[in-house]
């Protein structure tokens, strides 16, 4: 192994293992029967909770670092003595706990336990991307090199950016917008009253009008009647001035509004551009090495398109300061620590992120000693192929089965799913990125990118609800769909049910028409028996479980899935009957239409 080293930094890094499990009144044995210090050799941990794993490029072999108790007790109690100031308490695990909450940033932390030369073993501890603005902070793993590189057009692209979120502000508070929205609702409450008042008028004079034709005749019923239809007229020619006193009012602040939204756009256009310049700029000065003794650019090793935030992940800082410094990694552990943020949430450990980081594994782990936390992926899950739709150099679709993840799950026993079985299953597999996720229960077309273009290209698509899904459901029971309030009806109707997922009670999810994000669901019924409907369903928006709950729940359509086990009832040995059946998307390279297609198995 090349031996190398980075100026001023050298080990002062490392916090011996000893000192730390003293600082936690815990010893390595507590945490395994078959480990202890006194045996190097070993792992801290028999049974591994999760991998971090990649191919090596220079052999094709599957390399994986586990997940242990061990380093998981470590992350946890790292975590729980942070401060919120960068520059008190982190550098020390045994200070005082402060707890964080919702104001606090969220943020990434990470644990690496190795070994040296002697056989003696510490922890290494990084945080991702920046700390309340800082890049490095003593005690703690410093950035991938190359950054210092770029450091006057970063703080200049920075200066740019931080003037175009003050812009953005300014523009989306003007008095204008909140101007509009009042006097918008105070037009459409008026109006809706007038609409009101003149509904009632026509009512009266219907009933008028069947009276005077009763009991006039002549004359008479002329002037009675067009009296009756200059009352309409006036009607109208009201509800005529006070439309166009709203126009003349609402036309100028549209304008105004118009005008800053059309600024907002252009404003967010350029953020983009910029933060893709500043970091096309600093991956290609970012240089990673393995345990080869090996450097590449981020640039080289992601040729396929880079993320925003490659790099200042927690892992690939980790693993490339441990192979600079001669030291053998023996298990990494990554946990959220603060405010949760988007799927993130405090406590919980995290593998690899698919875009930034597994995609550097193979690299990052290239060169390693042979040792038992090595160990060559198991070949036998590549017995199980998966039925592919459609492959080619940007995108692979496959046919899902019932029961299996879509991506590995966070403990070793629910490793097997998709990704890891597609990994070894087709060339430069360790590059996929799955574009949409199904729920293990669900079966189907699941769609994954070749590279990280091709996946932005594809998610754009998905945010921006332009792919096509169709799903078909088996339910229990006779179907009345709501809109037609009949049975077997072939016309769609649509379920508008917000949803929202307790935190404490993850992945379950209920109606909540507070706190629940918009959720709708096109249903059609395509044909019923006594005791089951067969549906066709569309979703408009992609909320967790919302089919399942848009099925079962009595607001929606009050009939559970067939083998529901979450919402429904449970019946051993059947599976849950939702398969989605078409995924039509708009290819990344030649911009046409793609149509996707899974026979329903049920």
């Amino acid at each position: 192994m090349k031996e190398m080293t980075e100026p001023a930094l050298g080990l002062s890094l490392l916090q011996p293992l000893s000192g730390v499990l003293a600082a936690m009144e815990l010893s390595e044995a507590s945490l395994s029967e078959t480990a202890t210090l006194s045996d190097p050799a070993a792992i801290p941990d028999s049974t591994p909770h999760d991998w971090y794993q990649g191919r090596c490029p220079t052999t094709g072999e599957w390399l994986r670092l586990p997940r242990t108790s061990l380093v998981e007790a470590i992350a946890r109690h790292v975590a729980s003595h942070l401060q919120h100031s960068p520059q008190v308490g982190m550098h020390q695990v045994g200070t005082q706990p402060a707890r964080p909450t919702a104001a606090d940033e969220g943020k990434m932390i990470g644990i690496l336990l190795v070994e040296d030369a002697a056989g003696d073993r510490a922890i290494l501890k990084a945080f991702s991307g920046l700390w309340h603005g800082r890049e490095t902070i003593d005690g703690w793993v410093p950035p991938i090199p190359g950054r210092d590189r770029t450091a006057m057009e970063e703080a200049r692209i920075l200066a740019l950016l931080d003037s175009i979120k003050h812009e953005l502000l300014r523009l989306q508070t003007i008095p204008e917008r909140q101007l509009l929205e009042q006097t918008s609702h105070q037009f459409a409450t008026q109006i809706q009253a007038l609409l009101a008042q003149h509904r009632q008028q026509k009512q009266q004079r219907q009933q008028q009008r069947q009276q005077i034709l009763a009991t006039h005749t002549g004359d008479d019923l002329t002037a009675a009647l067009d009296a009756l239809t200059r009352q309409s007229q006036q009607a109208g020619i009201a509800h005529r001035h006070l439309k166009r006193e709203r126009d003349a009012v609402l036309h100028p602040l549209q304008a105004i509004v118009a005008a800053a939204d059309a600024r907002m756009l252009a404003l967010k256009r350029r953020r983009r551009e910029l933060s893709r310049h500043l970091q096309t700029q600093m991956h290609a000065h970012y240089h990673l090495t393995n345990f080869a003794g090996q450097s590449r650019t981020l640039e080289q090793l992601m040729q396929g398109g880079l993320p925003t935030g490659t790099g200042d992940c927690c892992a690939p800082k980790l693993l490339h300061y441990a192979a600079t410094q001669g030291l053998t990694p023996l298990a990494l552990a990554e946990i959220w620590w603060g405010a949760p943020s988007g799927d993130k949430q405090p406590g919980v450990f995290y593998t690899a992120c698919a875009e930034r980081c597994q995609p550097l594994m193979g690299f990052l782990l290239s060169g390693s000693q042979p040792a038992s936390n090595f160990i060559t992926f198991n070949e036998a899950e590549a017995e199980r192929p998966l039925p592919i739709l459609y492959q080619d150099d940007w995108l692979i679709a496959v046919d899902k089965p019932a029961g299996l993840l879509s991506v590995p799950g966070r403990t070793s026993d629910r490793h097997d799913s998709v990704l890891s079985r597609l990994r070894l299953q087709v060339s430069e597999g360790d590059r996929l990125i799955p574009v949409h996720r199904l729920d293990q229960d669900t079966s189907g077309v699941l769609l994954l990118a070749r590279d990280a273009a091709t996946h932005r290209h594809l998610s754009q698509q998905f945010q921006q609800r332009t792919v096509h899904k169709l799903y078909e459901a088996v339910v229990l029971g006779q179907v009345l769909v709501p809109a037609l309030n009949e049975p077997q009806a072939s016309a769609w109707t649509t379920l508008d049910l917000p949803l929202w997922g307790d935190p404490t009670q993850r992945p379950y999810q209920t109606v909540d028409w507070q706190r629940g994000k918009p959720s709708r669901t096109r249903v059609r019924v395509l044909s019923a028996t006594e005791t089951q409907t067969r549906l066709e369903l569309q979703p408009v928006t992609g909320r967790t479980h919302q089919l399942r709950v848009h099925a079962a729940h009595p607001q929606g359509l009050g009939a559970p899935i067939v083998g529901d086990r979450l919402y429904g009832t449970s019946t051993p040995g059947l599976r849950l009957h939702l398969h989605s059946r078409e995924l039509w998307v708009l290819h990344p390279d030649c911009k046409t239409r793609l149509q996707l297609q899974a026979p329903t198995p049920f």
